[in-house]
């Protein structure tokens, strides 16, 4: 991090883009999850003190809207004094200026401690499962993640074609669910053979009408293509569709995935 005095010294576009990289490794630290060598380590002044200079310098700045700028003196003044909404607000605020916006992979979302639990600990429903076939971005693929692991499933399966679940951001988009679920390459020829399967897709039973089973594998599809020819054959169990009202009427897969994971979780718990 860069002391408060040499900030001064920056050009203004300079200044703006070593603003939102100190606010971001600021939130990194207060988070406890700084990158090595990155930790907050002035001994002049403490993190708080360090953050509220840096806040001034910011206000300064003639593009930052007053309604931004009225927020972060709100903040300043606040007690108790809210270091990592500050942060976050001020980091933001820069990143709009610059005309840079942060991506879903980048925001700065400090993982759930489970320090007093195992992966054996964890409740799941038994042979639900899911088969991520040909899933192509790695946000995508980690959301699924923190949806099977948040709601329930016991397994995951993904296809050879889908894109590795040991990409950044799909780490980083999972939460450390990836780490905690794990997962099961295979093709779809390999999917166990004594679960029922279905798939998750257009032209099929409407969602409120699709009778779950109490075991079995959801396939969805990739974001481009939806399920293959092939998985449709798989899915003897039938096909579940989630009707939508909208002009566009598409959503992401992710998203997808979550509402139907709902609708099964209920189905099992009125059975049990």
């Amino acid at each position: 991090m860069i002391s408060p005095d040499k900030l001064f010294q920056l050009s203004a576009g300079q200044k703006r883009r070593k603003l939102a990289l100190t606010f971001g490794e600021l939130e990194r630290d207060i988070s406890g999850i700084a990158e090595k060598g990155m930790e907050y380590n002035f001994t002049s002044m403490t993190r708080q003190e360090y953050t509220k200079a840096v806040v001034k310098i910011l206000l300064e700045d003639p593009k930052l809207p007053q309604e931004t700028a009225d927020q972060l003196k709100n903040l300043l003044t606040a007690e108790p004094f809210d270091e990592k909404r500050i942060c976050n607000l001020a980091r933001n605020a820069l990143l709009n200026i610059i005309g840079t916006f942060p991506a879903e992979w980048d925001l700065i979302i400090a993982p759930h401690k489970q320090e007093k639990i195992s992966v054996e600990e964890r409740n799941f429903f038994k042979d639900v499962c899911v088969y991520a076939e040909d899933i192509r971005s790695p946000f995508n693929l980690g959301s699924i993640f923190r949806t099977a692991e948040g709601l329930g499933c016991d397994k995951v399966f993904i296809s050879p074609q889908c894109v590795d679940p040991s990409q950044p951001k799909a780490i980083r988009s999972g939460m450390g669910c990836i780490e905690t679920i794990g997962y099961t390459r295979c093709s779809l020829d390999q999917l166990p053979q004594d679960l029922p399967v279905f798939v998750l897709e257009t032209g099929g039973t409407p969602i409120q009408d699709f009778k779950f089973p109490e075991k079995g594998i959801v396939i969805i599809g990739s974001e481009e293509l939806g399920v293959s020819p092939e998985a449709l054959k798989r899915a003897t169990y039938g096909t579940v569709t989630i009707p939508m009202t909208g002009l566009k009427a598409s959503l992401n897969v992710g998203v997808a995935f979550g509402i139907l994971m709902q609708a099964w979780v209920q189905s099992l718990q009125k059975k049990s």
